[in-house]
């Protein structure tokens, strides 16, 4: 049992791991602009409170965190150039583990994203139910 608890720890660390290096190849000149998106969108998912399926929904909350964010990292890498890949992997192995750049100032932008986007839904509905309540 302790073994299992191991692997699982060691796997999220190679997790958090490798959204640093997204996050520092991301800034890399050579990434291109698409891989650049595609990084910034998992990345910024990755570490979001606010997750596509909430975790109080039981099996299906943890089903994102399981399997949408490694796969969104392995595509995001596979899309990254060897160059910038390697100079994100050296430069993130010379960083301390729990230095995430920047960390808050990221967080606090992407909870302002969401609710910049969750604000335009709810006025969106609002305008439609409006509309079809005044016709």
């Amino acid at each position: 049992m302790k073994s299992w608890i191991k692997d699982v720890k060691k796997n999220i660390r190679n997790l958090n791991q490798k959204i640093v290096i997204l996050y520092l190849a991301y800034q890399h000149p050579s990434t291109p602009w698409y891989a650049k998106a595609f990084a910034a969108l998992v990345v910024g998912y990755a570490i979001s409170p606010i997750d596509l399926i909430p975790d109080f929904i039981p099996v299906l909350g943890y089903l994102d965190d399981l399997i949408l964010v490694p796969l969104g990292i392995g595509l995001a890498l596979k899309m990254i150039p060897q160059e910038a890949l390697i100079s994100a992997q050296e430069q993130a192995a010379a960083e301390t583990e729990n230095q995430i750049p920047h960390q808050r100032i990221v967080g606090v932008i992407i909870i302002i994203i969401w609710v910049i986007l969750l604000t335009l839904i709810v006025i969106w509905v609002i305008s439609l139910v409006r509309n079809f309540l005044g016709k």
